[in-house]
């Protein structure tokens, strides 16, 4: 939304009504419902279901998760590739916003890990069997998770804790002042 704010700033510019609270929110809902038909499709025509293997260690009976359509599974995975690589785009565009909104380079960075972690996760995939599958999504999960928390968050406590005087008011309405004779 500050991209668009930013964007449609020029005379006659055509993105002024993607600057409302209701596009965003409307952004938001229809994402989230097109996840939710996919899923919901996925269960209903071919959900997981635990199958027997005996094929890795013949003397054990494994039970596997098979994912029931992998067309369903890959197209969710697909799906969630896209929404990460669309917020990895928008904050790559909004990364020279002035910089009372620098919050956009942490931004770009947490989702640039976020998509290397996910990126990597397919042939991993792809490559393990059995119980490795599912540590392979949990250590998925929760490294993509770490990467936003670290990248994101990680900045704004140093601040918070070691440099508290830069986070006041009269600081930051300076440096909007000092951009602004520097523009004019």
């Amino acid at each position: 939304m500050v991209v668009f704010a930013f964007m449609a700033t020029r005379p006659g510019s055509s993105l002024r009504k993607w600057t409302t609270f209701r596009a965003s929110y409307s952004i938001i809902v229809i994402f989230c419902l097109l996840q939710f038909i996919l899923c919901v499709a996925w269960l209903s025509i071919a959900p997981p279901y635990g199958q027997y293997n005996t094929n890795i260690r013949p003397e054990l009976i494994v039970i596997d998760c098979n994912e029931g359509s992998p067309i369903a599974f890959w197209t969710m995975l697909g799906y969630l590739f896209f929404l990460a690589t669309i917020s990895f785009i928008v904050a790559f565009l909004a990364r020279r916003l002035p910089d009372s909104f620098n919050e956009a380079q942490f931004i770009t960075f947490s989702m640039l890990a976020f998509l290397s972690v996910w990126v990597s996760y397919i042939p991993a995939s792809l490559s393990a069997q059995g119980k490795y599958t599912v540590a392979m999504e949990i250590f998925a999960i929760l490294a993509s998770s770490w990467a936003l928390v670290i990248c994101m968050f990680l900045p704004k406590c140093f601040f918070i804790l070691f440099r508290p005087e830069t986070n006041s008011k009269e600081n930051i309405m300076k440096k909007n002042k000092d951009i602004t004779l520097y523009v004019q």
